[in-house]
């Protein structure tokens, strides 16, 4: 992480992609700068620090995702997104929980694995070149015919030097792009990992894992010809002999570590394993607090064995959310509450909020679609008052039919473009300009805004 990133400046950058929410944002940022705190204390002390695991409540759509997915990728640390519903207790049909932490062990090898093969990619390059180039023209073997000398005159060339030269000549063609439409025949590695499936079960995800890998390592590495193109033969070989150069020993204990100290599970759906306060009995209830329970020693901190070695989860940043419509926190058992100190409620989106969103930020919708009918050379354009409709008809539909938060923006925003977007380049061609006033927002959603029946099934 940035050490240079202050509390004040992760909500900055978070402004740039979400609107609202600034106690969400303001609790995230001091649990991401207190990670990089925690690194700089004394050794003694700093195993001690654990991390404020944060529990999210609010309704869907209003940005509890999108917070924790930015607050990652601000801080470059290898992040999953679990859903708590698709868990179960050891036992019964399902996900064990520990996967979770499975799935971020892979997320940080993925990440250390691309550092590092950047990082050796020019050597990569040049031996990816001399492939080509040996499949292009192949180099003459045996050793080189000694120079001819005598007569006081120059002898010519031997056939060895005359095709270093040709090769020469053709290495700056393949630099240049020149041949990257030529087709070549190369050696790519195939995938001889089998699948491995038992009958009658007895072995839990991770001893799976770990024996197809040793499989897959017995087994000889074949490989297969293909014909491709240079440029296609460029981006496998690139692929293929990056990670020839990089060492997986050191990829694997640098990622565990960075998954140990940096990593951020987020907990979606929390709400539907806690017992319903409403009283309901029977069905899934039996094995909620079963899987609360599952949960609890990982996010407490544990050890948990993955294919890569194992991962102690003591100090791995854990966000729950959840919608706690029909349940609420006080529900989940009491140890995984206290496991979860800081409680944020998030607010319900405004009219003013939907505009907003539909205006600022980095990666806006309009800004979106601008950017798609661009690719067609295509002007669009939003006019202000159509923008204030629009987000007037989403906030609406949410109120009447059903709160899906900023994800109503989407079904509205389609619904008023797909014409559009479907016409172009055949009818409205290249250079055109189209411009989305209040007429064409009026003319695509009043109506079904009016037909309540209608926006149900449409909107």
């Amino acid at each position: 992480m940035n050490k240079n990133l202050t509390p004040r400046q992760i909500v900055a950058e978070l402004d740039k992609y979400i609107i609202g929410q600034k106690e969400a944002k303001r609790n995230v940022a001091i649990a991401l700068r207190n990670r990089w705190r925690r690194m700089n204390v004394k050794e003694e002390i700093q195993g001690e620090i654990v991390p404020n695991n944060i529990l999210m409540i609010g309704a869907t759509g209003v940005g509890k995702t999108e917070i924790a997915r930015r607050l990652a990728h601000l801080a470059e640390a290898p992040f999953t997104k679990v859903e708590a519903s698709k868990f179960t207790e050891v036992g019964y049909v399902g996900r064990d929980v520990e996967s979770m932490i499975r799935d971020l062990v892979e997320q940080a090898v993925d990440m250390v694995k691309t550092a590092k093969k950047e990082e050796v990619r020019e050597k990569a390059k040049d031996i990816v070149e001399g492939i080509i180039l040996d499949a292009l023209i192949p180099p003459l073997k045996g050793s080189p015919t000694p120079h001819a000398t005598g007569m006081g005159k120059d002898q010519p060339e031997d056939e060895r030097e005359l095709n270093e030269k040709t090769r020469e000549r053709f290495r700056e063609k393949i630099r240049n792009g020149e041949m990257d439409e030529r087709k070549i025949e190369i050696d790519v590695k195939q995938n001889a990992a089998p699948g491995v499936g038992m009958v009658g079960g007895g072995m839990d995800e991770a001893s799976m894992i770990n024996l197809q890998e040793m499989l897959g390592n017995m087994l000889p590495k074949k490989t297969k010809k293909r014909k491709v193109t240079i440029a296609e033969a460029r981006k496998i070989l690139l692929e293929e002999e990056s990670a020839k150069l990089i060492d997986m020993d050191e990829v694997k204990e640098e990622a565990l570590k960075k998954a140990e100290n940096t990593g951020i599970v987020f907990i979606d759906e929390v709400d539907k394993i806690a017992g319903n306060s409403r009283g309901g009995q029977g069905g899934p209830d039996v094995s909620r607090e079963g899987v609360q329970r599952d949960m609890l020693p990982i996010v407490e901190g544990s050890a948990v064995n993955t294919k890569y070695g194992i991962v102690h989860t003591d100090h791995i940043l854990f966000i729950a959310a959840g919608a706690f419509h029909f349940s609420k926190p006080s529900d989940l058992i009491p140890e995984l509450q206290g496991r979860f100190p800081i409680r944020v409620e998030l607010d319900n989106l405004t009219k003013e909020d939907f505009l907003s969103i539909l205006k600022e930020p980095k990666n806006a919708l309009t800004k979106q679609y601008v950017a798609l009918v661009q690719a067609e050379e295509v002007e669009l354009t939003f006019q202000d008052e159509a923008l204030e409709r629009l987000a007037e008809i989403a906030f609406q539909i949410n109120e009447e039919v059903e709160n899906i938060g900023a994800r109503r923006l989407h079904t509205v925003m389609s619904k008023l473009l797909n014409e559009i977007l479907f016409e172009i380049p055949d009818t409205i061609g290249p250079n055109a300009r189209i411009v989305v006033d209040n007429a064409l927002v009026e003319e695509k959603l009043a109506g079904l805004v009016k037909d309540k029946d209608l926006s149900q099934y449409i909107l």
